[in-house]
């Protein structure tokens, strides 16, 4: 393994416990010709994966690209527990059909970032290994932590000094996660910094079970589309490798540009000295190169191409003004949506009361994503970069140019 090669893996990573190990690692592979297995685990608790899973993935396609076995563990056990992961509160229990139709979602959707070949990709589920252990088994599991050792994990000690309950399910979720790599023999394991207590525990096992204890190499959060939370589905920030292509750079153009930097290094090869004089020279250029990139991975060179000049043609201030963007605040939503009137109303910064927006709507004013909405009880699934125009009243008067706008999350 040439120092290329490892300077390429260590790019990015927010901690690799050790680096030294990780070189020990892969020079043994290279002189023995056995590749690495590099573990990623993934709970099926959601149907779609998005850019937030990506970033882990892209370090994982980078070891297979290097010759290197990716090996995908389908948390079908764990999810029914619920990863407890800077959760304020139990995770509520899947049922076995919702495990089984998300993880097969995972595994179509996670083939867009790694290469799925026999020989570069093994998936396994934690079940066939959990399912079997009987009681005596689960308590010699659990008899090689403590709960000290436990609470060092700040969402858990936080819940306890809060009094907020704990169930000790949860509790011995880092140890059924670090026990999947004693199971498949890791070499290295991958996850992001909220993952850091959980893959640590799997060095432990494995050093207790007499293997070598894998590597851990740990990767930034990515912020979301707002610029401030963890990108989530359950916050709405999030852009799926799912979306469109004109979701897909319609959302980008929406994120803060302080988030660029972090976006072209974490989701882009584009390299650090072409993309930081982009993004100085110009934020909203240098964006429209990020939504390009980002959608390629998922999408064709020409699909994306024609997304950004559909963003022209409906962003262009020759033809349409000046986009206004409009944040809605996250608390402002349930299960993702907010009526109509209620959008109209906060476009025009509350200048309008609820009764002329609601007016606004049914007079045929209002347009979502192209979409003429007359109801003003329409339930919208509002996501960032989502456009929208809304005619807008100055006294009770109409002016001709209705406004155009842009959903900012936040």
């Amino acid at each position: 393994m040439s120092d290329l090669g490892l300077a390429r893996l260590l790019d990015g990573c927010e901690h690799v416990y050790s680096e030294q190990e990780l070189k020990h690692k892969l020079e043994r592979a290279a002189r023995d010709g056995r590749p690495l297995r590099v573990k990623l685990g993934m709970d099926p608790t959601a149907p779609d994966i998005h850019l937030g899973h990506c970033v882990v993935l892209g370090k994982m396609r980078q070891f297979q690209d290097l010759g290197h076995r990716a090996v995908l563990i389908i948390g079908d056990f764990t999810a029914r527990i619920g990863d407890p992961t800077g959760r304020s509160k139990t995770r509520p229990v899947l049922t076995d059909d919702e495990i089984r139709t998300n993880a097969q979602t995972y595994l179509d959707q996670a083939g867009k970032v790694l290469d799925t070949h026999a020989d570069k990709l093994e998936v396994r589920c934690n079940s066939e290994w959990l399912d079997g252990m009987n009681f005596a088994e689960v308590i010699r599991l659990a008899a090689r932590m403590t709960v000290g050792q436990m609470l060092k994990r700040d969402d858990f000690r936080k819940r306890f000094e809060s009094e907020t309950p704990i169930s000790i399910h949860e509790l011995l979720y880092p140890l059924v996660q670090g026990w999947d790599s004693v199971n498949i023999r890791a070499d290295v394991e991958l996850g992001g910094t909220d993952q850091t207590y959980n893959n640590l525990v799997g060095r432990e096992l494995q050093a207790d079970a007499g293997q070598e204890p894998q590597v851990v190499m740990i990767m930034p959060i990515l912020r979301g589309t707002d610029g401030v939370k963890k990108m989530s589905k359950s916050l709405g920030n999030y852009i799926a490798v799912t979306d469109t292509p004109r979701d897909v750079f319609g959302k980008t153009m929406s994120i803060p540009d302080d988030c660029l930097a972090e976006w072209f290094s974490l989701l882009t090869r584009v390299p650090e000295p072409e993309f930081r004089a982009a993004i100085a020279e110009h934020p909203m250029r240098a964006k429209a190169l990020l939504a390009r990139r980002i959608g390629e991975r998922f999408h064709s060179a020409e699909e994306m191409q024609q997304a950004a000049d559909w963003w022209r043609e409906h962003f262009s201030a020759k033809r349409s003004g000046d986009a206004v963007e409009v944040r809605v605040p996250p608390d402002e939503l349930e299960n993702g949506r907010l009526p109509a009137w209620k959008l109209a109303w906060l476009a025009h910064e509350q200048e309008i009361s609820r009764s002329e927006a609601r007016r606004m709507v049914e007079g045929g004013a209002f347009e979502y994503d192209g979409q003429k909405i007359t109801d003003p009880n329409t339930q919208l699934a509002v996501r960032p970069g989502a456009t929208f125009r809304a005619g807008r009243h100055r006294k009770g008067e109409r002016i001709k140019q209705p406004l155009l706008a842009m959903v900012v999350l936040g």
